[in-house]
């Protein structure tokens, strides 16, 4: 996954105890940023899978060859 560079600015209060809280749970700061992130987002609108083609999958749902359905899609509109 290709990452991004984002640069949030906090005052001196956040940013202290931002520092021991990441201290306390023995991360970076920018990881326990992410974090927290991280769990608002899935609070939010639910997980993300880490690979939404490998989630697919799971599902076991049915499959076929792509130009059979096509071909199948176009005799239903005839």
């Amino acid at each position: 996954m290709k990452s991004k560079r984002l640069q949030v600015l906090v005052d001196e209060g956040m940013d202290g105890r931002l520092r021991r809280v990441a201290e306390r749970a023995r991360v970076s700061r920018g990881a326990w940023v992410r974090q927290a992130i991280r769990e608002r987002l899935e609070r939010e609108s639910g997980p993300v899978p880490e690979d939404p083609v490998a989630e697919l999958r799971t599902l076991n749902g049915p499959t076929a060859d792509i130009c059979a359905m096509i071909g199948e899609i176009e005799a239903g509109r005839s």
